[in-house]
């Protein structure tokens, strides 16, 4: 009987990536206004998002619970699955983990769950490594610690017009500290062990652009790399930062093309518009 994967919305898997690995996705909420949508219903995308932090309408978003997760479990133990592997966001950053946790110790097949202490491109890396192993032939423990190892590897860079999304959200971690800085002053962020954290301070837009696109060269050093871009809103300066780490980085992509997509609605709901992310996932 098979192993079966699930995962969460903010991976940001494209579909035939969901189709082809047989992964089971559980949708994570936004809260715009009054009304809760799932993340990828039509009224939640990352556009709708955009447009009411920009009006200022309350944004928020709510992780699924226990019981959301535990009837995904049962329907994959439903559809034959012998045991799941549950890969989701970082637990620093979002209950979700918590929720699948808790539904774990009730499914009727053995869960497997793994805190990627990452989130967005990172997250869906690690789900498509734990994926490969199973492809493999691998067992549930091989393709956990295979989404374990490809998650750590894993450098997640971006940079936010401002800081104010992050700290509405409760996200900002320990880049608070930068909180009260000139507003000239345009901040670097990296998720470091799951959570935000400062990295570097430069004092245009241009500037970080470039900045992320060499800490992601630096990065990448010699080694064969995964890559994405996320944004939101900004797809024109996503799109130039894409081409230039195509270019740069040919010899260690091997013939894979950068991802570049717009972030999803939850993740985008605590940046804001104007954010841009870059992931270098080594292949281990």
């Amino acid at each position: 009987m098979p192993v079966r994967l699930c995962t969460d919305s903010t991976a940001m898997l494209l579909p035939d990536e969901v189709a082809a690995g047989r992964i089971d996705v559980v949708p994570v909420q936004v809260v715009i206004g009054p009304h809760v949508y799932d993340e990828g219903d039509e009224e939640a995308t990352p556009e709708r998002v955009a447009e009411a932090l920009r009006e200022f309408l309350p944004v928020s978003t709510s992780r699924p619970g226990p019981a959301v997760f535990l009837e995904h479990y049962r329907k994959l133990a439903e559809e034959g699955a012998s045991e799941i592997v549950s890969v989701h966001l970082s637990g620093e950053m979002s209950g979700t983990f918590e929720s699948a946790l808790l539904a774990a110790r009730e499914s009727p097949v053995p869960v497997t769950t793994v805190d990627t202490r990452q989130v967005g491109p990172g997250v869906g890396f690690a789900v498509l490594a734990a994926a490969d192993a199973l492809e493999q032939g691998g067992s549930a423990t091989d393709a956990a610690d295979a989404a374990g190892r490809r998650a750590a590897a894993c450098t997640s860079l971006f940079y936010v017009d401002t800081l104010e999304y992050l700290r509405r959200g409760g996200r900002i971690g320990t880049a608070a500290k930068l909180l009260g800085s000139a507003l000239a002053v345009k901040p670097l962020l990296q998720i470091e062990e799951g959570r935000v954290a400062s990295l570097e301070r430069v004092r245009t837009s241009g500037r970080a652009l470039a900045r992320l696109e060499e800490l992601a060269v630096q990065t990448a050093g010699e080694e064969p790399v995964d890559v994405s871009v996320a944004h939101l809103a900004s797809g024109d300066r996503a799109g130039q930062l894409t081409e230039h780490l195509t270019e740069r980085l040919a010899a260690n992509l091997e013939g894979r093309e950068v991802r570049c997509g717009e972030l999803g609605a939850v993740l985008g709901a605590h940046v804001g518009p104007g954010m841009i992310a870059v992931c270098v996932a080594p292949r281990v």
